[in-house]
């Protein structure tokens, strides 16, 4: 079950003048749709911020409000109800896309914590951060060998194919690279559930710590999809 989460600041609702917590999407007393409410988009799902999130359960509550906030419903009401329909309903399918996704809910709640992070881990981000995977003080000091190594085997491979030939002997061994970092990324992955029980769960000082481990473990992960993104890309050309 979703617990509607009071609001500190209560509005008006433009209809029957009633307060109401700002972060609903629909007057609790005359049940009239209103303007896309502020806060986070946790608090669309009525909902405190944390990690580990009941995904079937955020499911079923964004298929019913989007039932509800769909514009067919309101295609005879005013014009405010048509365009707050509209707004509501793309701020609904943003903050489920966020949500729903655990990298992205992550980068999210740490960003409204204030955490500074690096780009988004989209594939579009991660493509215009082809320049930092050859930057050697954003390798992870624990990869710089073999970093150094599968950089230089890439542009080998890279070279080869342009002059329409092909080197046997860099595909084993670049399929070998690619499987110890996609390892390297369910690791990752593991240790982002910990810190996610971990910040839920703890106090201030232990969500802090976790804040910090997390913005490590993203960069990290990050990095690592990228030599991934980079070999398979080789590979397949």
């Amino acid at each position: 079950m979703f617990k509607v989460l009071d609001s500190a600041v209560p509005i008006a609702c433009w209809s029957c003048s009633i307060g109401h917590n700002d972060s609903t999407l629909f007057c609790p007393h005359c049940s009239k749709i209103q303007p896309p409410p502020g806060g986070d988009y946790f608090s669309v799902f009525g909902l405190e911020p944390r990690l580990g999130l009941d995904l079937p359960a955020l499911e079923h509550e964004f298929h019913r409000l989007s039932r509800k906030v769909h514009p067919d419903r309101f295609a005879r009401a005013g014009e405010n109800e048509r365009q707050w329909s509209l707004a509501d309903t793309a701020l609904l399918n943003d903050a489920y896309r966020t949500l729903k996704d655990p990298l992205h809910r992550t980068e999210y709640l740490l960003k409204l914590e204030g955490a500074e992070i690096g780009p988004d881990l989209s594939a579009e981000s991660a493509a215009a951060d082809g320049k930092d995977r050859k930057d050697p003080s954003r390798v992870p000091a624990d990869l710089l060998e073999e970093v150094f190594e599968l950089n230089m085997q890439l542009e080998e491979m890279r070279m080869a194919r342009k002059m329409g030939e092909t080197d046997a002997g860099l595909q084993p061994s670049l399929e070998q690279a690619k499987r110890r970092f996609d390892g390297l990324l369910v690791e990752v992955d593991q240790n982002l559930r910990i810190q996610w029980q971990v910040w839920d769960e703890g106090d201030a000082a232990a969500r802090k710590k976790a804040e910090k481990t997390m913005v490590g473990l993203l960069d990290r992960r990050r990095y690592l999809s990228n030599l991934v993104r980079d070999v398979t890309e080789t590979l397949g050309a």
